[in-house]
């Protein structure tokens, strides 16, 4: 089935979120604060892009959606690492069935830069564990990282735009990736659906959109 980078920190956060994300998706609810947010995030990692002049951005999507065909996206940014793209943006890779696109990916002179973009105040756990799954699949996709950092919000509106390098944390959860990834493997090929008691995971890190379907029903 494969582990996309959302599919990894949602079923971090609850496996039987990932479970209905892969089973029932239409069961979801996703409060308008929630989309408010996260379209504000998408706008402020849009206009990230140039943060390191000129770029490519990877958009092979199924017609009419923003939804990636996955091997296209791959091939392309394949083709673009060929070239010596100095910075590619969406750039995508897979390996052993697990897939993620970067935000931005830098090219120095015999190696790559990777940046994950977040509309937030601080970098925190879980952005650690975000770009730390990426960078655990274009490590193991042959591509060589001479820095790994999250660019958040900072204070200066006027260049909101903050860098820091994450590198050493993102590389010590890199050994634990594999053992969750066949974890959550196992998880999302689960027949039945996978039991999960509510509790604090359904605000934080972030708040579930089945926490209205989870509330309805018995254990």
């Amino acid at each position: 089935m494969g582990i996309t980078k959302t599919d990894y920190i949602r079923g971090m956060q609850c496996p039987r979120m990932l479970w209905l994300d892969k089973h029932h998706p239409e069961y979801k609810v996703i409060p308008p604060f929630v989309q408010k947010r996260m379209d504000v995030g998408n706008d402020f990692g849009d206009k990230a892009m140039g943060l390191f002049g000129p770029y490519v951005e990877v958009q092979e999507y199924y017609l009419g959606t923003k939804h990636p065909i996955k091997e296209k996206m791959v091939e392309k940014t394949k083709e673009l690492l060929s070239a010596n793209t100095e910075v590619i943006c969406e750039a995508a890779f897979q390996y052993d069935d697990s897939y993620c696109a970067v935000d931005i990916l830098r090219k120095m002179s015999d190696s790559y830069e990777m940046y994950e973009v977040k509309d937030s105040a601080a970098v925190t756990e879980q952005h650690i564990k975000d770009i730390s799954f990426q960078s655990y699949i274009l490590l193991k996709s042959g591509l060589k990282l001479s820095k790994i950092s999250v660019i958040h919000h900072g204070k200066n509106e006027d260049n909101p735009y903050e860098i820091v390098d994450v590198t050493e944390e993102a590389l010590k959860q890199t050994e634990s990736i594999s053992n969750n990834i066949e974890r959550l493997n196992a998880i999302a090929a689960e027949q039945e659906e996978i039991k999960y008691e509510p509790g604090e995971q359904c605000d934080r890190p972030y708040v579930c959109w089945y926490k209205q379907y989870c509330g309805q029903i018995k254990e």
